[in-house]
């Protein structure tokens, strides 16, 4: 058990990760927030799941209620640094499918409501899922 620990909290990056991970993790709970609390103008649970069920995505308060944990808590992962390789890898999935749900058939800008910016979430969150957590995270403390 002390292995796998040492596994998905050992970081091989120093200041690069930490800069990254944090405002990412800010951005993604922001996003999360909207979603699980209608904060900052979202629509909550309720209006999220509706419009979720609306595109195909059902149960759609179920999905809002995955997609919105999902950003919320795997960004509060990210800007605390604690597990951060599960939550860059459950954050990446998350914008793979809100790439391919949502954003791919509108191209890649994002004044089309494009997929650029879910793939440059999905991008930091691998290579934060690769990288680890950096110098400055719970996970340096645990890992030792």
């Amino acid at each position: 058990m002390q292995a796998f620990i040492q596994n998905i909290t050992r970081t091989s990056s120093g200041w690069a990760s930490t800069i990254l991970r944090i405002p990412v993790g800010l951005i993604l709970m922001a996003h999360g927030a909207q979603k699980l609390f209608g904060s900052f103008g979202g629509y909550g649970l309720e209006g999220t799941g509706q419009w979720m069920a609306s595109i195909g995505l059902e149960p759609g308060y179920l999905m809002a209620l995955m997609a919105g944990s999902a950003e919320f808590f795997g960004g509060l992962a990210l800007v605390i640094g604690l597990l951060v390789r599960p939550a860059g890898v459950a954050l990446a999935f998350t914008m793979l499918i809100a790439i391919f749900s949502v954003h791919f058939s509108n191209g890649l800008f994002m004044a089309n409501n494009g997929y650029e910016y879910a793939l440059t979430l999905l991008v930091a969150s691998l290579s934060l899922a690769f990288s680890g957590a950096g110098f400055l995270s719970v996970d340096k403390l645990i890992s030792k």
